[in-house]
């Protein structure tokens, strides 16, 4: 019996409805004839999922019991003894309980497909294998149960159940999806909207990838070589000269005309590995069309015109981009050119655009490359091995090995030749071979003692030895000055590529930098140093290991950057060809001290003007708020003390209430004002220790009326690393700001729960909100939003509670609260060594 069929409905996030689409095909089958049951479906008590069940067979689960608790799981043996045609098994990555036949579902299903039983699942796009780690910094949250990516790719069908985030937030807002009581936490953290943006985008992209593969597939089986142009692809061919940049240009215009399209760079090289082309300028051009979202490849053919459309034809490609000839004239009598070539062969399916650039017709340059040099004691040993080698060989063919015959002695002195090439280069092989045709001619060809010839056949023996010398010698020393050279390029390409990446990944500091010269240069100091002006001295910007130059005219080595900055190195006298890397590392090393000193007064300036801010906006709030408070109980004291008026009992608890009251207010906005200050003056100075977040929030709603706040913080929460008195005084800012706003009758749902690696605490009103573009700004000091009146405070309470939380490593957003009102999420950094279990909760 053959494989059973896999279909799969893969979903965009939990609720767009995978699994109503599964049964719908179901019914559709059923009412067709087909054989189908349902071996495992859950319908999470969504009453629509769950109307779908009725009309379709069902397989009775499978209960297993497991620490005291019994779980339901699929029958496998069960389904294989019914033999259905086809099969119904949701949430294909479910981990199924310890007992059972198959650690996960997805083996369980792996079973019914090897027994023939088509199967028809449901997965979504977060429990992909490979997209655990992109899923968890979109939403914070690790998924535990995945599915291996080559599990889903080998399905038969793949279909994308998708909902934009709008209508799924609605879905779920309206309870078709979670129970009332979980909504406003779902909505507010794995459901928001760019969280449901960025998950959609990866269904997507994963599930057009794939269906390039079966395109791929198809192609590859039917042998079709024709081109479909289901989306646009780009090919550009690349010479590795400077007109290529020009080329990647024009075709990324070229795909944004049409949608989805895609950029491929090739640079198409010989197998023998001789070629024009400037690495430097390829790895420019790499670096530039992977900036504008294409791709580089490299192929190797000796062939460019069938190279380049044979990779086109691979990959489907619809257009091909190549520039003008930089052939002369009379160099096309040797062929038509690559360009030419191409756009005969293409064909009718595939476009070719010939760009004219800057560089057409004016010769191709070759890259100029300094000549490499053997080492010192490898030149004398070849001078050694060329000049002795022959003398103390002919001694041993005279006296030791005489009468071997001529052939023998020229393979004998050839590879001599052959040696001093090998050690010493060209001049040392040359020398060996001239100092050996002249004792063959002496010492063992005929009449000896001569250097006449008598046998003509001995002229073209020693002809012939000379020749084979000079060629061997030629190309011995060739291949061993390119290993040499190779190596010293590769070493100073690697040098370069990893000096570049971490500047520009801004992971370099200046000291970090010239360390990493002193390293590589094997130097002994290195300093970075700076002057004024032409005539002023020099000092010294930064610098590493042992007595550091002062001056530029103190060290072994000077490379100047500019007119007034200099990197000085001592230790050593560099070669020539060791200051062309030095003087990339002096250019970014003044990158690196301009970008740290932009950095610096951009942060100064910042400063000030907030500075200047907040004095202002403090000299307004003292002016006014904070003389209401004085007021009211300057003018209760004044009626208290009239002499003219008796007072009852009652007017004058009144009275006293009034004080007592403007002076809480008093020292509650004087609280805040000097709060702000330490903030703003840098003097917060938190003491984290490990805080139980169940005994710091309800410390901190003792100012608040008890019927105000309804709390639901769970006591086996994990501890969380926080200064407990600063974690105090925040909450109860923020909770009396939701208080304040929220309408009567109305309580503020205070609630926390575990978020990845962080506990995250709720603050919850049903007040009149704040729109999306005054979220941030409502945590600024001194700030309202809308029409609220003068003379509540001076608005600096969500200002130090988002600076006490940040100074404890945390972070305080603004978030809308479904079906109106505003959620305040506070995010705490959990202590290490605590366990996670917030399984227990408690309500007040």
């Amino acid at each position: 019996m053959g494989r059973g069929k896999f279909r799969i409905y893969l979903g965009a996030a939990p609720g767009v409805g995978k699994t109503y689409a599964m049964l719908s095909e179901a019914h559709r089958r059923v009412e067709r004839g087909t054989d189908c049951v349902v071996a495992f479906v859950e319908h999470h008590h969504r009453p629509r999922t769950e109307v779908m069940l009725h009309g379709l067979e069902t397989i009775p689960r499978q209960e297993i019991a497991y620490r005291d608790t019994v779980f339901t799981e699929m029958d496998v043996d069960a389904v294989l003894a019914r033999r259905p045609a086809v099969a119904l098994v949701d949430e294909l990555a479910h981990t199924n309980v310890p007992g059972s036949r198959n650690a996960k579902r997805w083996q369980d299903v792996e079973e019914l497909l090897a027994a023939g039983v088509d199967v028809v699942s449901t997965v979504n796009i977060q429990h992909l294998e490979s997209l655990g780690d992109v899923v968890e910094a979109i939403t914070g949250v690790r998924q535990k149960e995945t599915v291996p990516d080559e599990v889903v790719r080998r399905a038969d069908q793949i279909e994308l159940v998708d909902m934009s985030p709008q209508a799924l937030r609605r879905r779920m807002a309206h309870g078709n999806i979670y129970k009332p009581g979980k909504v406003d936490a779902a909505l507010s953290h794995y459901f928001r909207p760019g969280n449901l943006t960025a998950l959609r985008e990866l269904a997507l992209l994963w599930t057009a990838d794939r269906v390039d593969e079966y395109l791929q597939e198809y192609r590859t089986e039917h042998r079709v070589s024709k081109i479909w142009g289901s989306r646009e692809r780009i090919v550009v061919g690349l010479t590795g000269g400077p007109e290529g940049r020009t080329l990647i240009r024009r075709a990324v215009r070229l795909a944004e005309k049409g949608a989805g399209g895609e950029v491929l760079a090739v640079y198409i090289s010989r197998s023998d590995g001789l070629t024009s082309a400037s690495p430097k300028e390829l790895a420019v051009q790499r670096t530039l069309v992977e900036e504008l979202g294409g791709t580089f490849h490299h192929v190797v053919g000796d062939d460019v015109s069938a190279g380049l459309l044979a990779f086109a034809r691979g990959v489907n490609a619809t257009q091909i981009v190549l520039g003008v000839s930089r052939r002369r004239s009379w160099q096309y009598v040797f062929g038509p050119g690559v360009s030419a070539t191409v756009a005969r062969e293409s064909g009718p399916d595939l476009d070719v655009h010939i760009v004219t650039h800057d560089e057409a017709a004016r010769g191709r340059r070759l890259p100029t490359v300094q000549k490499a040099r053997l080492d010192r004691s490898r030149t004398l040993w070849g001078w050694a091995v060329g000049l002795v080698g022959p003398v103390l060989l002919t001694l041993l063919l005279s006296g030791v090995l005489p009468g071997m015959g001529l052939a023998n002695d020229v393979l004998l002195y050839l590879t001599l030749t052959v040696a001093a090439a090998l050690l010493g280069g060209l001049r040392p092989a040359l020398a060996s071979a001239a100092v050996g045709s002249l004792f063959l001619n002496w010492f063992f060809t005929p009449p000896v003692h001569e250097l006449t010839i008598a046998d003509p056949r001995n002229i073209v023996a020693l002809v012939i030895f000379v020749g084979v010398a000079v060629s061997v010698a030629s190309v011995v020393d060739l291949a061993a000055r390119r290993t040499h050279q190779a190596a010293r390029l590769r070493a100073e390409s690697e040098t370069l590529s990893f000096l570049a990446g971490s500047v520009l990944r801004g992971e370099t500091t200046l000291e970090a930098l010239l360390e990493r010269v002193r390293e590589t240069f094997s130097m002994e100091s290195v300093a970075l140093l700076e002057r004024q002006g032409e005539t002023e001295p020099w000092a010294r910007v930064a610098a590493v290991g042992h007595r550091p130059c002062e001056r530029p005219e103190e060290a072994d080595v000077d490379m100047p950057v500019g007119d007034h900055l200099s990197l000085a190195l001592s230790g050593r006298v560099l070669p020539a060809e060791d200051r062309r890397v030095l003087g990339a590392f002096a250019a970014q090393a003044a990158v690196v001290l301009d970008r740290q000193r932009l950095v610096g007064e951009a942060e100064e300036a910042r400063k000030q003007a907030e500075g200047n801010r907040i004095r202002t906006s403090l000299l307004a709030a003292v002016s006014h708020d904070l003389r209401t408070p004085l007021a009211g109980i300057k003018a209760s004291v004044t009626s208290l003390r009239a002499d003219d008026v008796e007072w009852s009992e009652e007017d004058r608890a009144e009275l006293l209430e009034g004080i007592e009251l403007g002076a809480d207010r008093l020292a509650h906005l004087v609280g805040n004002l000097l709060d702000m200050s330490r903030l703003e003056t840098g003097t917060v100075r938190p003491v984290i220790r490990e805080t139980d977040l169940d005994e710091v929030v309800p410390m901190a709603l003792l100012g608040v009326p008890d019927d105000s706040v309804h709390l639901d913080v769970p006591e086996t929460l994990p501890m969380v690393a926080v200064d407990r008195g600063l974690l105090e005084r925040a909450i109860a800012n923020i909770v009396e700001n939701a208080v304040t706003y929220s309408p009567p009758g109305q309580p503020v749902f205070v609630a926390a729960s575990v978020l990845a690696d962080r506990v995250e605490l709720r603050v919850i009103d049903r007040g009149p909100g704040v729109p999306d573009e005054a979220k941030d700004r409502i945590f600024g000091p001194f700030q309202r939003h809308g029409d609220t009146p003068r003379g509540e405070g001076v608005d600096l309470g969500l200002a130090v509670a988002r600076g006490f939380v940040e100074s404890m490593g945390g972070t305080v957003t603004a978030e809308d609260t479904p079906g109106g009102g505003l959620t305040m999420t506070v995010g705490l950094r959990m202590a290490d060594d605590t366990p996670q279990d917030p399984s227990a909760k408690k309500s007040t």
